[in-house]
This record gives C-alpha cells, structure tokens and sequence, in this order.
C-alpha cells in the first residue's frame, strides 16, 4: 500500500469505532480491518487536544479523488446517521474510512473494493465539532 499519512484520533470516536468494528457484518469485514488497521496506527488523543484542521467524525470535510480527478463536499457519519445527514458519507464505506485522522492537506492512498486503489487529498475542514467545542457528538 502507497501513501498512509500519520493519524490523530478523537478518544470518543475511537471508543465508538472500535464497537462498530467489532460488531461488524461480513460484508463490511473489509472496511472493519483497515478502521481497525487505522486505529491501531492512529494517536489517539482527547478530544479537547484534537486541532481544527483534523478530520474527526461529523466533520464536513472538502477533499479530492486524485484518481478521478474529483473534488466532494462529504459529511463523516456513523452508519446510521445516513439517512438524516444530507451529505453524509459512512466511516464504514471505504472513502470515509480513508479520511479519518487526516490533516487538511494530506493524501492517502485507499484501497477499494473490485482490487482497485484511491488516492484523496484532504483539501478543507468546513465543519469539525472539535473546533465548536461539541466534544460528544
């Protein structure tokens, strides 16, 4: 694998990721190993400590598909936030995996179902709860 920047990781998000990987279903197992992966590699840190150009969940972050040359607006949700967040993009799809921890400006290389692979480019944080002080989202 390419290009893994290092990760900073809200402790609440990681306390809540590590039950959403562990219950996971088979047919999100794939995503449920790099999260793991992820977490395993990210510094996990209060949420107080996390700086505003992190992406943390429920952050609406503007980041790029550098292998499609396409620029998103997304929201980084929970599976079941989905359906009432109109952007949302779930931390248990392969991109919204990749974008957890990333700092505004850094590239990742992500693999994709089908044997294929991504590269993003974290281009903005529009939104973070962290930089609202809504520690508990």
């Amino acid at each position: 694998m390419g290009q893994r920047p290092p990760l900073l990781i809200n402790r609440l998000d990681a306390e809540r990721l590590q039950r959403l990987i562990d219950a996971a279903a088979d047919k999100d197992q794939m995503v449920a190993e790099l999260l793991q992966d992820e977490l395993s590699r990210g510094e996990i840190v209060d949420p107080e400590d996390i700086p505003d150009n992190v992406v943390s969940m429920n952050s609406q972050i503007q980041f790029t598909d550098l292998t499609r040359n396409r620029q998103m607006v997304r929201t980084l949700v929970y599976p079941h936030a989905l359906s009432t967040t109109e952007d949302g993009i779930s931390v248990m799809a392969p991109i919204g995996a990749s974008l957890l921890g990333l700092k505004v400006g850094d590239t990742i290389d992500w693999p994709l179902p089908n044997q294929q692979e991504t590269r993003l480019r974290v281009d903005a944080i529009i939104w973070q709860p962290e930089r609202e002080k809504q520690y508990h989202r």
